[in-house]
């Protein structure tokens, strides 16, 4: 009663949390369980949680992180299903116009292979790098698969994340990347991505307008500081990484045949870094 009280969580729900084995109060001799101060911190983390609509065993994985990069996933994840939800509210009105089920129910298809893709991604890539990755390619996967090329590509898109093997960094670099990153969240991630996609669909605009910073950049690369630096090892390993496991070679060409959104994106990209190589040739070997 005393915690039912103060946590104003009915007795029902903090037993069932007990239960999941989200909080584990002392059980007295009397059977009364006595919950301590850590338990009702928790029991009023979970409370906001549930109230957020953040699912039982997400809940687990945000308790158990010490990094906040659970709680940073989740943000991820809810970002990409609000944009879900509200395609989905854009189906039923289509659906209520007339438009045909058949129709609707292609595209609901393309919004469920969104959202097992963005999933995989996050699981399959730590932290940051993960919430960049199915965020970024989010915007790709909305159009419907009308072809058996694409299909395979699917197919080939999500074994090559069931079977990607986990990036190891060691302990100094992880805490690196932690502290720098875990203050990002969904919407500066996704302004980052809007000022890349700009950049690469006008580059000579691009080229004019950050040549004081691009400079300042590349010659900040050169510099032993950068190379000494946490940041240069962490990007060295994720190219390696990417290099080795198939993402450049087996991932990217699958998400080209895949999304034909992606497959210009991408030329663009190309195009872009193109552009950047002619300016400044000397980047090629930073």
């Amino acid at each position: 009663n005393e915690v039912s009280k103060i946590t104003r969580l009915t007795k029902k729900a903090i037993e069932y949390y007990a239960s999941q084995g989200l909080i584990s109060p002392a059980v007295l001799e009397n059977r009364y369980r006595d919950y301590n101060a850590q338990d009702i911190k928790k029991l009023n983390k979970i409370s906001v949680l549930r109230k957020l609509d953040v699912c039982i065993e997400d809940i687990r994985h945000i308790l158990n992180d010490t990094t906040n990069t659970a709680l940073q996933s989740e943000s991820a994840k809810k970002e990409l299903e609000y944009q879900r939800d509200f395609q989905k509210n854009s189906l039923l009105q289509r659906l209520s116009q007339g438009t045909s089920y058949d129709e609707i129910s292609l595209e609901l298809r393309s919004m469920e292979r969104n959202r097992i893709i963005t999933d995989r991604l996050l699981e399959a890539f730590p932290g940051y790098y993960g919430r960049v990755l199915c965020m970024h390619f989010a915007e790709f996967l909305k159009e419907p698969i009308q072809t058996e090329s694409q299909q395979i590509a699917y197919e080939t898109v999500l074994s090559f994340l069931d079977n990607l093997p986990a990036l190891e960094i060691p302990k100094e670099l992880e805490e690196f990347f932690t502290e720098s990153t875990c203050y990002i969240g969904t919407d500066q991630i996704s302004e980052m991505d809007k000022v890349t996609k700009h950049a690469c669909q006008n580059p000579d605009e691009f080229l004019s307008e950050s040549k004081e910073i691009l400079e300042q950049y590349f010659e900040y690369k050169k510099s032993d500081e950068y190379k000494n630096s946490p940041a240069s090892k962490l990007m060295e390993r994720m190219k390696g990484f990417n290099a080795s496991n198939g993402y450049n070679d087996i991932f990217i060409p699958a998400m080209k045949k895949l999304s034909p959104s992606y497959a210009e994106y991408y030329q663009q990209l190309e195009d872009a870094n193109k552009k950047l190589l002619e300016q400044y040739p000397e980047i090629e070997q930073l």
